[in-house]
């Protein structure tokens, strides 16, 4: 049986309202007058000819709903715990074990592999490998009896999950992130704090995505339209939130074309 979730009306893409992400060219006095004056926070990144550092700003609002997210997801573990019960067998079949924390390589606590996952509470990924390298899939409360179940119709079929940790950041309301036309946050930008089925049907003109910055929450981003293909898992407390490069995504990730996001629900 899959697990069918609802989410609400799609909304259009919200353009940042700058045709390229604002910067300054790097100066020791000029940084210091734009930080005392205009309390902005500073990022470091190539300019968009790959040679002389900018500095990209992120406005004190961005800033404040960052720390606000990174303070609700340190407290969540004082008032819930995540669960997840594993099983070797397909249909919840055969050994099974329980987790309520990350488990880097299901072998060492004695399980030659995940063939169906129980998802009691909070929001999990599950990786292809040990040490939470290879394929990334996405995990959310509800029960997957199969492969096919949690896979988003991965057309490179591998019936394997080695190793799984959970999401605290996961924030499906609050949920916020902006995409770049090109790496290091250059080019166009638009900001997501919805589900989008079709980025392309939407409004985003490109099959890829150059860099992302999460602002709040986390996300699953999928190779494909309508969810589907390889999933890549972006969360505000993993790289600071800044992915600079498509080659931050994962260990499996091949290619920067992202063509459907949606919220991860808590």
């Amino acid at each position: 049986m899959y697990r069918t979730t609802r989410s609400p009306m799609m909304q259009p893409l919200v353009n940042s309202g700058m045709g390229m992400a604002p910067f300054f060219k790097v100066n020791s006095h000029l940084t210091e007058h734009i930080s005392a004056h205009s309390k902005m926070r500073f990022r470091t990144g190539p300019d968009e000819a790959g040679g002389t550092d900018v500095l990209h700003y992120e406005s004190c609002a961005s800033l404040c709903l960052r720390l606000y997210c990174r303070l609700i997801s340190s407290l969540l573990p004082w008032f819930w715990s995540p669960q997840v019960t594993v099983f070797e067998q397909e249909h919840f079949q055969g050994k099974c074990l329980e987790f309520t924390s990350e488990c880097c390589n299901i072998q060492e606590c004695g399980l030659d592999n995940i063939r169906s996952i129980r998802v009691e509470s909070g929001a999990w990924v599950g990786f292809e490998h040990h040490d939470f390298q290879g394929q990334q899939f996405i995990l959310e409360r509800g029960e997957y009896p199969h492969w096919d179940a949690y896979s988003g119709s991965l057309s490179y079929h591998v019936e394997r999950l080695m190793s799984l940790r959970p999401i605290y950041c996961a924030a499906h309301q609050s949920s916020r992130m902006i995409i770049f036309e090109r790496e290091n946050f250059m080019g166009r930008s638009v900001e997501i704090c919805d589900d989008y089925p079709s980025l392309q049907g939407m409004g985003w003109m490109m099959p890829e995505v150059g860099s992302m910055h999460v602002q709040c929450g986390a996300f699953v981003c999928y190779q494909y339209p309508g969810y589907r293909g390889q999933q890549y898992i972006m969360e505000c407390e993993r790289h600071s939130g800044d992915y600079q490069h498509w080659r931050n995504w994962g260990s499996h990730c091949q290619t920067p074309q992202i063509q459907s996001i949606r919220r991860i629900q808590h």
